[in-house]
């Protein structure tokens, strides 16, 4: 158990609520945290009424496969960059058919950096039904547990500002 444990838990049920409030679902491509998104998300009760699948492509060719990340792209930049992170939340998408999905891709060591991505490099996209594609690259601090924990928070945290933003472009139009 780790220290952001309770608040992983904390931030999935939120992110249930405003999902739920919204009648919107997610999706989520997972490769640093091998699956954690979705079992932070499945933690929660009744979490099957708006989360019905996730991709875990730890390998280059999964992503490839399975998300239609071009392999131009990872071999250009690598799986650890913002065009293989935003082709694996569209692909997650559009697999998914959800409404809203995240893709995570990063280091967490102990080993595998290098200078250019030290340990604890994590690229995040998030893509909306609505066609909205953004994404960030943050420079985590611990040991590899603490880098995917931080990596799944900040992922529900996502989600959840994700949700907020189509819920109002929804009502607007």
């Amino acid at each position: 158990m780790s220290n952001y444990d309770h608040l992983i838990d904390a931030t999935a049920a939120r992110l249930g609520n405003v999902l739920q409030r919204h009648g919107l679902n997610v999706s989520a491509a997972e490769s640093c945290t091998g699956g954690g998104i979705c079992e932070a998300i499945t933690r929660v009760s009744g979490s099957s009424a708006w989360f019905q699948t996730g991709f875990v492509t730890y390998a280059n060719q999964s992503k490839s496969r399975w998300l239609g990340v071009h392999e131009g792209d990872l071999q250009a930049h690598g799986a650890v960059s913002e065009p293989v992170v935003r082709a694996m939340a569209s692909g997650a998408l559009a697999a998914a058919e959800a409404d809203i999905a995240v893709a995570v891709s990063g280091i967490a060591g102990p080993d595998g950096g290098t200078a250019e991505k030290p340990v604890g490099t994590v690229w995040f996209a998030w893509a909306l039904r609505d066609g909205t594609v953004s994404s960030g690259c943050r420079r985590l601090q611990g040991n590899r547990r603490e880098v995917r924990a931080q990596t799944v928070l900040h992922s529900l945290e996502g989600l959840i500002k994700a949700a907020e933003q189509l819920a109002v472009s929804q009502s607007s139009t």
